[in-house]
């Protein structure tokens, strides 16, 4: 069984000019290590502390945990022990300069899902390895501004029932598992997502916000195999990204994030830059896709480090169908024109 340092270490022999991302991710990993114990046993001892509110906003908006705090404290130890220029954080207003020589730069979001932390439902963390040019050198806010199609690597963790690494290097999407007993990851195998999905994430209490073109994609669904789309559905929700995608990525389905009516949510609340665009590279490399729901995400150029987006992702032939529905909702059947002739791997 190949471990997660031989998998890296075969991919800097092929590809020495990524050496680099390889001595990163083997950082990232000995971190999640360190971060699974810590949510295995209450975090830092006192289980109360652990689970509550820090009580300030972080970088994207949200409210501080005590663990997001401690995530970001050893994925940022970890950076600093890797050949990288810039770290960019959800718990972190700004981008923060490390090694100033160094080829790569890191998107994160420490740890996805925290508002889950207290009812032990899975959380994760999210990451993006870009690289670093002279000229981003020398205007460091456009760093963060590259492409999702920028990425050398991408991927994320899973703190569950076992602590799961899901990567891309550009060159598939792979699945490792973490043993407690040694603290070593070990190959489980490629991920491809089934292209027939049979299963949607989306949050149904927003219903009443939701755009028509949205609301009429679920109602679809919702009516089964006596309806338009010919099969039946169920429904997922986790509330933790992570939880849902890798369920994606292992049966197939669809998970949906568009903005709504309400205030502060018609972009969405996913961040693009170290949430949508890693997920959306592994989605892609697993034969999959991802769309902001009508165009593909990792073509979208970032704003900035906590810029929100809508979010599909998923299932090939499932984000088409969401991006026909979007695109024009009085016709199911169409092919959308949106995605021109890319072939699978770019939507």
């Amino acid at each position: 069984m190949t471990t997660l340092t031989q998998y890296l270490e075969a991919h800097a022999v092929a590809r020495p000019d990524r050496r680099d991302v390889a001595v990163l991710i083997e950082r990232l990993a000995e971190a999640a290590g360190q971060l699974q114990r810590l949510i295995s046993t209450g975090a830092t001892g006192d289980a109360g502390a652990a689970t509550g509110s820090a009580g300030d906003p972080n970088g994207g908006g949200d409210i501080q945990k005590v663990l997001d705090r401690e995530a970001d404290r050893l994925f940022l130890a970890a950076a600093r022990a890797a050949p990288v220029a810039f770290y960019g954080s959800e718990e972190q207003d700004d981008a923060v300069p490390l090694n100033a020589g160094a080829s790569l730069a890191m998107a994160i979001d420490p740890l996805d899902g925290s508002s889950n932390i207290e009812t032990n439902v899975s959380i994760g963390t999210i990451f993006s390895i870009l690289p670093v040019t002279d000229a981003h050198r020398a205007n460091p806010a456009s760093v963060f501004q590259q492409p999702g199609r920028s990425q050398l690597a991408a991927g994320f963790f899973v703190y569950g029932p076992r602590l799961m690494l899901v990567v891309t290097l550009g060159e598939g999407t792979h699945a490792f598992g973490w043993s407690p007993e040694t603290g070593v990851f070990t190959r489980m195998g490629p991920l491809n997502i089934p292209a027939v999905a049979k299963e949607y994430s989306i949050n149904a209490s927003n219903a009443r916000h939701w755009d028509e073109p949205v609301r009429l994609y679920i109602e679809h669904a919702q009516e089964g195999a006596d309806g338009p789309r010919g099969r039946d559905f169920n429904m997922r929700w986790v509330a933790s990204m992570v939880a849902d995608a890798y369920r994606i990525f292992v049966r197939g389905g669809i998970y949906i994030y568009t903005g709504d009516r309400r205030k502060g949510y018609d972009r969405g609340r996913i961040r693009l830059v170290y949430e949508a665009n890693p997920v959306g590279f592994c989605a892609e490399q697993a034969g999959g896709a991802a769309s902001d729901g009508l165009h593909p995400i990792l073509d979208i150029v970032p704003e900035g480090l906590h810029q929100r987006t809508p979010v599909v992702f998923g299932s090939r032939e499932e984000v088409l169908e969401f991006a026909r529905v979007m695109a024009d909702p009085a016709s199911l059947t169409e092919s959308s024109p949106l995605f021109g002739q890319r072939p699978v791997g770019g939507i």
